[in-house]
């Protein structure tokens, strides 16, 4: 398995010496001890900075390197509107970070992990994703759902099915992770998941709007690890391809769309805890 390390630099301010503090030539311990000492000190400081960057809102030296905002105590979507939502978020697994807004005004609702397993033995992670939905699509619920308590909401096998069918720009974002990932892996793995949702919407399986959609996916197109493939649901049920930002190909299909967003938020999703935030995400935005 290949894990994805991020590094950071931060400049160094210079220190203030106390007048109390002894200077080189009559400091006690021997130079080995003091240059021991202050890499200690300086590795110990940068791990503190790391933390903070990433996650502002510490206030201890034992929180952890990663602040994951989807906790359930304090979902991040509760408190924050759209101009005071952070810029970025971290997957606090592998460290990928999502941008917290795309599109305009697509928002970040959740993120997960898409897992594969190897001949029955261990899952990898093949790549993190994150789900993002057009804001004022998302509050034209309101008129049906608005009134609905936060029980009703998560009861509601409805709501979740008009969110994948109505015509609600989204996107799902993914960065894969595994750095031995192909091509070729990504369009087999397509026709299997994908191929597997168009027969649950429409008994026809709908081969050639599944060739139409994997064909997209050609040999040319490379995916080293941190390659971006975003998949969006456009206005009057649009799916827009892009890898790493280029456009690949649009394909108009109510029926394709409302199959790749099932593998995200539907009833047997890839992360079933990415799930269960896009739906605290959806319910803050109707209730605000």
């Amino acid at each position: 398995m290949v894990s994805l390390r991020l590094s950071f630099s931060f400049p160094q301010r210079p220190g203030r010496r106390s007048s109390n503090f002894p200077n080189s030539s009559s400091f006690p311990f021997s130079p080995a001890i003091v240059a021991t000492t202050a890499a200690a000190l300086a590795g110990a400081t940068a791990g503190i900075k790391v933390a903070l960057a990433i996650s502002p809102n510490s206030n201890a030296i034992g929180d952890p390197p990663y602040h994951n905002p989807w906790n359930s105590d304090a979902p991040l979507w509760a408190s924050l509107s759209l101009a005071e939502s952070p810029a970025t978020v971290v997957e606090p697994k592998t460290g990928v970070i999502f941008p917290s807004v795309v599109d305009g005004a697509r928002r970040l609702l959740g993120i997960g992990l898409r897992k594969k397993n190897v001949f029955g033995l261990k899952n990898i992670d093949v790549y993190a994703f994150g789900v993002y939905a057009e804001v004022d699509d998302v509050k034209k619920l309101r008129k049906k759902y608005g009134v609905l308590s936060d029980s009703e909401f998560r009861g509601s096998k409805e709501f979740f099915s008009d969110v994948l069918d109505q015509d609600i720009r989204m996107t799902v974002k993914l960065q894969i992770v595994y750095g031995r990932l192909t091509i070729g892996s990504v369009r087999s793995a397509f026709e299997e998941s994908v191929g597997n949702r168009l027969k649950k919407f429409s008994s026809s399986g709908n081969k050639d709007l599944l060739n139409r959609f994997t064909s997209l996916f050609r040999d040319e197109y490379k995916l080293p690890r941190g390659s971006v493939i975003d998949l969006s649901r456009e206005q009057g049920y649009v799916l827009r391809t892009r890898i790493d930002g280029k456009e690949v190909g649009d394909i108009q299909s109510k029926l394709l769309c409302q199959s790749i967003l099932d593998l995200y938020i539907g009833d047997d999703p890839f992360d079933k805890k990415a799930k269960e935030d896009f739906e605290v995400g959806l319910i803050s935005l109707l209730q605000n």
